[in-house]
């Protein structure tokens, strides 16, 4: 297993839980890949906000089996806060069948005009007849369609790219349609209680990777941090997974950019050659560019593999700002006719209040954030300490004790007209090597669910490839094991997988229909 983000250790888990014999390489300290915690004044910081949907079904198993769901609440409904430097707003869903459940919530936004709210149905009947897995949904630009569609510039910007931004992290109007579609289908016109918004109770650090090295070491997998993979070479039917060193992220300047922003899951990528690991399968669970570099002669086409660099990146921007008293009165909200995006309050959380402080820090995320990412600290400041405190009049008497800023450079790839063609399946023609991340196609936008399904589509295409399964490690439960997966002896990078889809499903409930959207 090459790779320890979310999509290594979903592959990862499900495979030591059905009894294989795992390695998870990481070329980072720990585990968790693009979700990640550190310590800053004696608080703990996530380096970005992440939320989830009551309809991300892999990602709410894979916390299941981390024993962490507990630590990631679901609203009981649908409900957000909108506020704006002019007024406040709710949207929240009622007790009714979709897509009755936020009919009134539509018809009573005050940010729009009763026109502009009349034609939203418009849209939401268009998304309904979309096919998001045609090719040439995929050409088409989101802001076009939703302009033939009656959505005027004003709609567009104060209500459809409330979920369209933060879901797919470029400018609504430039997403890709196909994955737009993904997100208003599933999680606006699916099941009513598919967007109940589920936001972590705990450090990201300690839900995922902390979690998964716990479990890890139960089930008897080995986890080597800090090992940056060189090369993958393919020997007599084995795998040669030669290993340089891993560099920890570094910090510069007092602005935690490089600390927040390294490349994800990045278990791989140019290193000084060390120790070698011989392997019956590998799971290459890394970002696309690693992806490339690493993948061996033969894998795959070359020009399947130059496509990837198409995919591109799109940075996320997340601001830090600690108050000495509280300016905010719900737990998030979310911003139009401003810059501010959504805004979270992390003061539990970070352990502000635990210490005896009575202040509340605030955290901003801004995706597609093009504009922002490299700004400095104190640019950044100038602008937006203002916005928060144009939105929450509070804020305008409080003082601001503290304000950093970290940077998610690569955060996802750039969801835009034309990538679902670029994103491969897992397989490759190497038998026994297989791709993971969320960049892969899994038919999602690249978010924690994608990432999350990516890893158990890895852990299906192995299945043809080993041996039949050992019995279960220690630790593992008959309920939670994969059925039928294969087994791989000796201290591979990653064993083998079970069946069938459907053999999966005992593994963890993932509906076809079902998707997920990310903050």
């Amino acid at each position: 297993m090459i790779g320890g983000g979310l999509a290594g250790i979903t592959a990862a888990t499900a495979l030591a839980q059905a009894g294989h014999q795992v390695t998870l390489l990481e070329a980072k300290p720990r585990l968790g890949g693009a979700t990640m915690s550190f310590t800053r004044d004696g608080l703990v910081i996530d380096t970005g906000q992440h939320v989830f949907l009551r309809c991300c079904t892999a990602y709410r198993g894979l916390l299941d089996r981390l024993g962490m769901a507990a630590h990631a609440p679901l609203q009981p409904r649908f409900d957000v806060t909108v506020v704006s430097p002019e007024k406040k707003a709710r949207l929240r869903r009622r007790r009714l069948p979709a897509p009755l459940h936020l009919l009134q919530a539509l018809l009573g936004y005050p940010f729009l005009s009763f026109s502009e709210r009349s034609r939203i149905s418009r849209a939401a009947l268009g998304f309904k007849r979309l096919n998001e897995q045609d090719p040439k949904t995929d050409e088409l630009r989101l802001g076009d369609w939703l302009e033939a569609h009656g959505q005027d510039e004003r709609t567009r910007r104060v209500l459809w790219d409330l979920f369209s931004v933060s879901s797919l992290n470029v400018p609504g109007d430039d997403a890709s349609l196909a994955l737009a579609a993904v997100v208003v289908k599933t999680g606006l016109l699916g099941d009513a209680g598919a967007a109940d918004i589920g936001v972590p109770a705990l450090s990201l650090g300690e839900l995922h990777g902390a979690a998964a090295a716990r479990l890890l070491a139960r089930l008897g997998a080995t986890v080597r941090l800090a090992e940056k993979v060189a090369a993958i070479e393919q020997q007599d039917g084995e795998f040669i997974v030669r290993l340089g060193h891993g560099v920890p992220a570094q910090s510069a300047d007092g602005d935690v950019t490089e600390l927040a922003a390294t490349d994800g899951d990045d278990g791989g990528g140019d290193a000084d050659v060390g120790d070698d690991i011989v392997a019956d399968a590998v799971v290459l669970a890394v970002p696309h560019e690693q992806a490339a570099r690493l993948i061996p002669d033969g894998a795959l086409p070359a020009e399947t593999v130059d496509g990837w660099a198409g995919l591109g990146a799109a940075p996320i921007v997340n601001l830090h700002v600690r108050y000495d008293r509280k300016v905010m009165d719900v737990p998030f909200a979310a911003a139009v006719d401003s810059p501010l995006q959504w805004v979270f309050d992390r003061t539990r959380i970070s352990g502000m209040h635990a210490r005896g402080d009575d202040g509340q820090y605030l955290a901003v995320s801004l995706s597609a954030a093009d504009e922002y990412v490299n700004l400095t600290v104190a640019e950044l400041r100038e602008r937006f300490v203002p916005a928060l405190a144009e939105v929450f009049p509070a804020a305008r008497q409080a003082e601001v004790t503290e304000f950093f800023v970290t940077r998610e450079r690569r955060a996802t790839f750039r969801q835009v007209p034309g990538t679902a063609r670029l994103r491969p399946k897992s397989a490759t023609a190497l038998p026994g090597l297989v791709l993971a991340g969320s960049w892969t196609d899994t038919g999602w936008p690249d978010t924690m669910e994608g990432a999350v399904r990516s890893g158990l589509n890895a852990v299906i295409a192995l299945h043809e490839r080993l041996a039949p399964a050992v019995p279960a490690a220690p630790g593992a439960s008959a309920a939670s094991a994969v059925p039928g997966a294969p087994a791989v002896p000796g201290a591979s990078a990653v064993p083998s997988t079970p069946g069938t889809k459907e053999e999966i499903s005992g593994f963890v409930p993932v509906r076809q229909h079902e998707r997920e959207v990310r903050s």
